[in-house]
């Protein structure tokens, strides 16, 4: 059931629903929110995967770190666009988890 799945597993769970038809276009609205950092870049490693075999990914976030693995960013206020601008130094959400630690989860009965 989707109350029994963790933050970053319903938010591949509907990432996953949104591939089915194979479309062109993935819309994402802040695809990050609420989740731990790791499970973020994770999420942040799918979209660039996704991006690299042709999919194009628009997604929104208030967060300027998860900005900087776009390869472009429009900057809106008030409903108008303030800035756009090419991402020169992406960052590889690949290459900053493996650096991370992975956190293990122990079981208690």
């Amino acid at each position: 059931m989707p109350n029994q799945l963790s933050g970053g597993q319903q938010q591949r769970v509907a990432i996953a629903r949104s591939l089915v038809n194979d479309p062109v276009l993935i819309l994402a609205d802040e695809p990050t929110g609420n989740l731990d950092t790791r499970t973020s870049f994770e999420i942040m490693e799918l979209f660039q995967d996704l991006n690299e075999k042709g999919r194009t990914i628009v997604y929104v976030t208030h967060e300027t770190d998860i900005a900087k693995f776009a390869t472009r960013n429009v900057i809106f206020s008030d409903g108008k666009i303030q800035r756009e601008c090419i991402v020169s130094e992406r960052l590889s959400a690949r290459d900053i988890l493996k650096t991370m630690p992975v956190e293990l989860i122990e079981e208690f009965d």
